[in-house]
């Protein structure tokens, strides 16, 4: 029955398919930018902060948890 399973898993090519990994990947830089000019810079440091907030409330909110 695994065996089923895991053929069918691979018929459908579900791990090889990339579609959408660029984007995260740009979101992760731009995140790790965002943190590290943050983290040198005190002034930017409280608006990064809102922002991420900002982020965290967006997608709390999108997945229907509060």
């Amino acid at each position: 029955m695994a065996k089923r399973i895991l053929n069918t898993i691979w018929r459908l090519k579900i791990w090889k398919d990339t579609r959408g990994q660029d984007m995260l990947e740009y979101a992760l830089y731009v995140a790790a930018i965002g943190t590290l000019y943050a983290a040198v810079s005190p002034e930017v440091a409280t608006s990064v902060c809102s922002i991420f907030s900002k982020i965290n409330s967006n997608m709390s909110t999108a997945a229907g948890t509060s």
